[in-house]
């Protein structure tokens, strides 16, 4: 009688189907992918960016630097930067990656 119980819950029993391993990834890599799209492909762009404008730099050229320090630069020594700093004409020396961005030369409004 026991046997014949456990026989029938076997028989009885629905065949699951199994599924395909990829599909149960798929929001995953998905979710990477976009992560890529949205994080990582402009952080490249700017940091590309950033080394085309630090490999630019020219005498002449109004910097910013990361310490917040706005001066023009005097001359360029290989990553050596020498700045000159308003109001006193002080010079600093700085490296180049210590450039932060350039200062844009402000336009006349228009009336």
């Amino acid at each position: 009688m026991f046997t014949t119980f456990a026989l029938l819950l076997q028989t009885s029993a629905p065949a699951t189907p199994t599924s395909n391993p990829l599909t149960s990834f798929l929001p995953l890599i998905l979710i990477v992918v976009i992560f890529y799209f949205l994080v990582f492909m402009p952080m490249q762009r700017q940091k590309k960016q950033q080394q085309q404008m630090l490999t630019n730099l020219q005498s002449g050229n109004e910097v910013v630097t990361t310490g917040g320090i706005v001066g023009t630069v005097v001359s360029i020594n290989g990553d050596t930067l020498i700045l000159r700093v308003k109001p006193d004409n002080i010079k600093l020396q700085v490296t180049r990656a210590a450039v932060s961005s350039l200062v844009k030369p402000e336009t006349p409004a228009k009336t």
